[in-house]
């Protein structure tokens, strides 16, 4: 009798991680896709070094998070996350149309510490545009009170996710 409960209290465990494993698969992943680029990690550098988590959830909001993080910058100082976009989709940034962000259409800081590291969540609504479209984008971070620039990225490519 007791091997009996023993087996049913087994196949009873199995049946429950099997269903919540089934159920958790058919939830759509909170994130877009790795490809095409609906997500981007962007490193910036030059005086210091900058990482911003670049992430569109899978929803409809079509809001950008972006995640900032710097390092080995001026201690105690305030800068600003800029981006230029250009639609000719070539790896090629030629754009220098810069656009401060912050949260939402409001610039926000990233103030550094003591240290010179700074961190700050901003986000950026991208609903003006349809799912699909794509861009080249490249990013900079300049001192807020001279505009001098202090760290760079790369080109990327980003495609707008729904």
């Amino acid at each position: 009798m007791r091997i009996l409960a023993s087996l049913t209290s087994l196949l009873f465990s199995l049946l429950v991680l099997l269903t919540m494993n089934s159920s958790a698969s058919a939830q759509p992943e909170p994130w877009g896709p790795e490809t095409p680029n609906f997500n981007l990690e962007v490193i910036l550098t030059g005086e210091g070094f900058g990482h911003v988590k670049f992430r569109q959830p899978n929803d409809e909001t079509f809001i950008i998070n972006l995640d900032v993080w710097l390092r080995d910058l001026a201690p105690n100082t305030s800068y600003l996350l800029q981006r230029a976009v250009d639609t000719t989709v070539d790896d090629n940034c030629t754009s220098t149309a810069w656009l401060t962000l912050g949260k939402g259409a409001v610039a926000q800081s990233i103030t550094t510490d003591d240290n010179g590291t700074g961190r700050e969540s901003l986000f950026r609504s991208v609903a003006a545009f349809p799912p699909g479209s794509e861009f080249d984008i490249h990013f900079r971070v300049v001192e807020e009170a001279t505009g001098v620039v202090v760290l760079t990225s790369k080109c990327y490519q980003f495609t707008i996710s729904q």
